[in-house]
């Protein structure tokens, strides 16, 4: 299975590093191709320019290289992994803007006769997201996790409803222990093995 993992945090050493290290390594150890969209790493641009919004819905909504190449991971992945942070109760700026950028018509979704949304990404069987929050479970839980709603609903109206989707969070991460982290990163190996 040809998998896209998307990492949205901009320190190179931080604990969502470590989460996606683990995440990668589980599915390379499943025997799957990885295929890392490293956001800050690789300089991508969460704001979409006022030509490209010109452009958005025309038969070529796409105007940067660098939006392009991470197009045509998508479209080969048959899942996807996002790993960030839960920064304001929500995704990081940088993944809401790549949603916004990469998942553009015939991407992300299609119209069909009657104008109606359906989805482009049928080839993505499985979404999965990696969480980290500074926040305690209920807490996240009374402010609906927007970061997570957005994944595993509305990124699942363009991959369609038979996609499996799978949730993994670390909650309370700036008081959590040594040993949570610790299970937590096995916890992400062993889950990403079993992606089918």
């Amino acid at each position: 299975m040809r998998v896209a993992v998307v990492i949205a945090h901009p320190v190179a050493d931080s604990f969502t590093h470590a989460a996606a290290e683990a995440a990668v390594e589980g599915l390379r150890v499943a025997g799957h191709h990885v295929d890392v969209l490293d956001l800050y790493a690789t300089g991508f641009g969460a704001a979409m320019s006022a030509d490209e919004r010109r452009a958005y819905h025309t038969a070529e909504p796409v105007l940067d290289p660098q939006v392009a190449q991470h197009i045509a991971v998508v479209t080969a992945a048959e899942a996807l992994v996002f790993v960030y942070p839960t920064w304001w109760s929500g995704l990081p700026a940088i993944l809401k803007g790549w949603l916004e950028r990469v998942m553009v018509e015939n991407v992300g979704f299609r119209f069909n006769a009657r104008g109606k949304v359906r989805p482009a990404l049928t080839n993505v069987r499985h979404i999965v997201g990696i969480s980290l929050y500074g926040s305690p479970w209920r807490y996240v839980k009374a402010i609906n996790d927007n970061g997570r709603r957005i994944l595993t609903r509305a990124l699942r109206l363009s991959t369609g409803w038979r996609t499996r989707r799978t949730w993994l969070a670390l909650y309370e991460m700036d008081t959590t222990t040594a040993a949570a982290r610790q299970a937590f990163l096995d916890r992400i190996r062993i889950t990403m093995s079993t992606i089918r």
